[in-house]
């Protein structure tokens, strides 16, 4: 029998907010445990919720973005469970009346391309955080950090439309790409910013009803996410169903039902954590101390004037406007700051493939090894449009362009004054390079020689000397003509 995965995606992004859901507490990740706390966040008697304004606006440029339809009137639920990081026995999250409900993303992946239908996007408070043995700390005990209650969150939760692990992983990508687009959430998942939980089941192929559902949690990147979505798909199929007793545990328990599962990227491994919740489980109620959210027309409009271009436009912009290759689009739109800086590099005068191409090797390789970004970057676009120029106009060969841009990261100097500072300007003057040809071939008659009885790999040798007797500044072409004229002269006079 053949099968169909059908996977759906719970994404929780946290808003990039200055302070909390519902109390005026910052949020910065690694300060000491318990630092970032109110009698509010952590849940103390008496006390009352105020709604974030700005959490509200954040989520609807999510919601515009991915054209779904924000509900004029939401509500806030309580969302009830006992955990010892959760301060008030419940969360403050949405139910029945979300934010917002539809929409889409589109993904390309498996060579084609197509739209994931999104089912919501609701506004919620995270819960603190469990720290267990480590250090000097108690063995026996865990300890919890309430810095992080309270902080706002969104969750995005998708359509289960996704058909295998490599499309769930374009998914992502593309939604990690809005959210950093929007600026909305800052997607590190090493810092719990972005989370992912995986809902997963298979079923006959050409059957229409869903098959068990299993969510699978913790996992901590989007390659995690596909090999733990094909791990299952594995087991459920019953394609590893000879492997050890865990395995075997496990397939048991693929046969009864929906359970949570564990995913381990070391061991390419699934466990059981526990049985699946339900809703019911909740015991959602409508949160009593919050009135509804009300979202007028006017500021989602204020919101939507304000969104910048997407990302998935901005590709397709790049390829028509610029005429590069969809590759090359898709490596500049990676992500806001870099399309910005191609594109404020092309306006002051860079001809657009010359920017691209130096872009993703020059510019991308010096952020990468210095461990930079555009914001520390010391070669502001208009600077590369100028290098770019000289280059163009001959005044610089391209080897020695890149010199002169590493000294341009490294210093902060234009390239025109770094130019005329050392004399690095492209010998093309016909004398000159006349006279360095006579003198290269004086010095190497040996490979002069070898070339007349036709060995062509000697050009290249001599062509070498030439550039070294130019310290490098020759223009290569104009070397390239004036040694074959040289040579020719010589094989005539023989």
């Amino acid at each position: 029998m053949s099968f169909e995965t059908v996977v759906g995606l719970e994404v929780h992004a946290q808003l990039s907010t200055r302070t909390k859901a519902f109390c005026g507490c910052a949020y910065r990740y690694g300060e000491p445990p318990n630092t970032l706390v109110c009698p509010v966040c952590t849940g103390q008697p008496g006390t009352l919720p105020v709604l974030n304004a700005e959490a509200v606006e954040l989520a609807g440029r999510v919601a515009l973005a991915v054209g779904a339809r924000v509900r004029e009137r939401s509500v806030f639920a309580r969302k009830n469970y006992f955990y010892p990081d959760n301060p008030k026995n419940y969360q403050i999250s949405q139910y029945d009346l979300p934010f917002c409900e539809g929409g889409g993303l589109p993904i390309e992946a498996g060579g084609g391309a197509r739209r994931i239908g999104l089912t919501r996007i609701h506004l919620e408070e995270d819960a603190g955080k469990l720290i267990h043995p480590e250090g000097g700390l108690d063995p026996q005990a865990s300890w919890v950090d309430f810095n992080r209650a309270g902080v706002p969150l969104i969750e995005i939760v998708s359509e289960p439309q996704m058909r295998s692990g490599e499309e769930a992983h374009a998914y992502l990508v593309q939604l990690k790409q809005l959210l950093e687009y929007l600026e909305v959430c800052d997607c590190n998942m090493e810092e719990g910013s972005l989370r992912c939980d995986v809902n997963v089941s298979v079923r006959p192929a050409g059957a229409t009803e869903l098959g068990e559902k299993f969510e699978i949690k913790n996992l901590n990147s989007f390659r995690s996410v596909q090999r733990a979505i094909e791990c299952y798909v594995r087991l459920a199929t019953g394609e590893d169903r000879d492997g050890d007793a865990g395995e075997h545990d496990l397939a048991h328990h693929l046969d009864r039902g929906s359970h949570t599962l564990a995913y381990d990227p070391a061991a390419d491994r699934l466990t059981v954590l526990r049985s699946k919740e339900e809703a019911h489980d909740y015991r959602y109620f409508p949160e009593p101390d919050l009135p509804p959210l009300v979202v007028t027309a006017g500021a989602l409009e204020r919101t939507r004037a304000a969104l910048p271009e997407l990302p998935w436009d901005r590709r397709a912009r790049f390829q028509e406007r610029y005429v590069l290759r969809p590759y090359d689009a898709q490596v500049l739109t990676a992500t806001r700051p870099l399309a910005d800086y191609f594109e404020a590099a092309v306006a002051a005068g860079a001809e657009p493939r010359a920017a691209s191409s130096w872009i993703q090797t020059e510019v991308l390789g010096s952020l990468a090894r210095e461990r930079q970004d555009f914001s520390e970057f010391r070669v502001p676009p208009a600077r590369l449009a100028e290098l770019l120029g000289l280059v163009k106009a001959g005044t610089l060969s391209g080897k020695m362009a890149k010199d002169v841009f590493a000294q341009m990261a490294a210093t902060g100097k234009a390239a025109g004054r770094l130019v005329a500072e050392q004399g690095l300007q492209q010998v093309s003057d016909p004398g000159a390079l006349e006279a360095a040809v006579q003198r290269a071939l004086a010095q190497h008659g040996d490979a002069v020689a070898s070339y007349l009885k036709g060995k062509e790999k000697s050009f290249t040798f001599l062509v070498g000397m030439v550039m070294k007797e130019t310290q490098g500044r020759a223009n290569p072409a104009l070397v390239h003509e004036a040694l074959a004229r040289a040579l020719d002269a010589l094989r005539s006079h023989d």
